[in-house]
């Protein structure tokens, strides 16, 4: 039975599963690919590898999508479970991993290029509004597995059933021996017979 609890539909993670995929994606190539349309954290080039961006937005993203990977494929609530918090993980770093490292020295990813309202934008789709968004989906996913439905627990009761009541299912039980009728009976049936012919005169 718990076992068959432990089971959950594929496509109870599947818009979860496959935005988380989107989202660390987008957080792990965005800002390699940023500085070709000026959307960028310096060094503003486009497939620079520094420590900052490992650290601070490739690992995170890696982390997210990964974690999307198992909301979306798997069956199984625990390991659903494990991506989720992989995932809703992978976003709080998004958060807060430039305020830790502007506190730590490093490693650090640069300065938002552009004024002041393309900043914003990028701080929102680099880190902050992306990370939010990341835990957002990563908590539904999380709570969508964390639920067991009525069909769910009768397919788990049906697969449980037959180990539970197979032994009684399968027993044999010999059948009692049929009574054999008593032989005094039948030397009762013969007694009167025999009394009478011994009444009867014998012939000579």
């Amino acid at each position: 039975m718990v076992t068959g609890k432990m089971r959950a539909p594929r496509s109870r993670g599947a818009v979860s599963g496959a935005l988380l995929i989107l989202l660390g994606a987008w957080g792990a190539l965005i800002p390699f690919v940023g500085p070709y349309f000026d959307f960028a954290y310096t060094p503003d080039t486009a497939w620079d590898v520094t420590t900052g961006r490992l650290v601070l937005e490739v690992l995170p993203g890696v982390g997210a999508a990964l974690g999307g990977l198992l909301v979306l494929g798997s069956a199984n609530r625990v390991a659903a479970a494990f991506g989720s918090w992989l995932a809703a993980l992978s976003g709080a770093w998004f958060v807060l991993g430039v305020p830790l490292s502007a506190i730590w020295g490093s490693p650090t990813v640069g300065e938002p290029v552009g004024g002041t309202t393309q900043q914003i934008l990028e701080y929102i789709g680099f880190f902050g509004g992306l990370g939010v968004v990341i835990v957002f989906f990563a908590a539904f996913a999380m709570g969508r597995f964390a639920v067991v439905g009525v069909r769910e627990v009768e397919r788990a009761a049906q697969e449980a059933a037959p180990e539970e009541w197979a032994p009684e299912a399968y027993e044999t039980t010999t059948p009692p021996p049929e009574p054999q009728p008593e032989p005094q009976e039948e030397t009762s049936r013969l007694h009167p017979l025999r009394w009478r012919r011994s009444r009867q005169p014998s012939a000579r």
